[in-house]
């Protein structure tokens, strides 16, 4: 196994061998700086200004009596998420790890407000995506912090390697899809646990089998999470759910984050119906759970 996944963004990186090697070992690659101050400001002003994007947003629960937020949307758009999300920085350098095509196969924002919990348990995206009639594992997702994420604040959490267990089986547990626990204490022996604290602006990038989980955000700081992921064009789902079947995505050069004056817009993006997602049940915690 490689033993660095971590880089820093400069106008000469790209996703050479030894990133994608990294990528393939480890699950994921951090990118340090991916977003500049101008870019973060330009990302805030989008999500932060009443654009439309947060009223969208629907409860979690985490079975500790908090609860984090979520809003999800199918297609990209022409606002700041939009632009940045079909970036050659963040659109491009998915398809560079992934090898082929991609198309977006949905973003959304996590908000975990101060002291509101919000903690996600262990999973897979897969574990989520499988349900949805992906056949193969050909998809990412990109981690754009909005606000710092420290331990303190409920930061991502993953098991390193774990992308080369395959998939693992998910139930509900707690009102979210989980992955098995049995499992995953017996990978958790063999790959190492890592806390991933991230600036605003950094990026990690990861692919859909690696295990991941997050705690609660019992401190003052917020913790807003812009994440657009990616399907490759080859993996078409092979039935119709809530997220998008293939639908070219047309790339930007990276200098149009900067250049992009749309904070409010969010016309076309469809934001996600959650009660035709399957793998949540919001507001609810399921019956085993209760009764466990």
């Amino acid at each position: 196994m490689s033993t660095e996944a971590e880089f820093t963004f400069d106008n000469d990186f790209d996703i050479d061998d030894n990133v994608k090697k990294a990528y393939d070992d480890h699950g994921y690659i951090i990118v340090r700086g991916l977003l500049d101050k101008e870019e973060m400001a330009q990302l805030k002003k989008n999500i932060d200004d009443h654009s439309g994007i947060s009223e969208n947003a629907y409860g979690l629960p985490d079975g500790d009596g908090g609860e984090g937020k979520m809003v999800i949307w199918s297609h990209p758009g022409n606002d700041v998420t939009g632009i940045i999300a079909r970036s050659e920085k963040v659109a491009g350098f998915s398809e560079k790890l992934l090898g082929g095509e991609v198309y977006h196969y949905h973003s959304k924002l996590t908000m975990k407000n101060p002291n509101s919990g919000g903690k996600f348990i262990w999973h897979q995206d897969y574990g989520y995506w499988y349900q949805n009639g992906c056949l193969f594992p050909d998809m990412l997702s990109v981690f754009i912090p909005v606000d710092r994420c420290v331990k303190e604040n409920g930061c991502l959490e993953i098991l390193d390697g774990s992308n080369r267990c395959g998939r693992i089986e998910h139930k509900f547990r707690e009102g979210q899809h989980g992955a098995d626990m049995d499992r995953v204490n017996e990978i958790r022996k063999v790959c190492p646990h890592k806390y991933v604290e991230l600036e605003p602006g950094d990026a990690l990038f990861f692919t859909c089998l690696l295990l991941h989980t997050s705690g609660s955000n019992n401190s003052p700081l917020r913790r807003w999470v812009f994440i657009p992921c990616y399907n490759r064009a080859s993996n078409d789902p092979v039935y119709e759910h809530h997220h998008p079947q293939y639908t070219k995505l047309h790339k930007v050069p990276n200098s149009a984050i900067k250049e992009c004056r749309n904070y409010t817009d969010v016309s076309g993006k469809e934001f996600i119906d959650v009660k035709k997602d399957k793998t949540v049940k919001v507001g609810t915690i399921d019956k085993e759970q209760k009764q466990g």
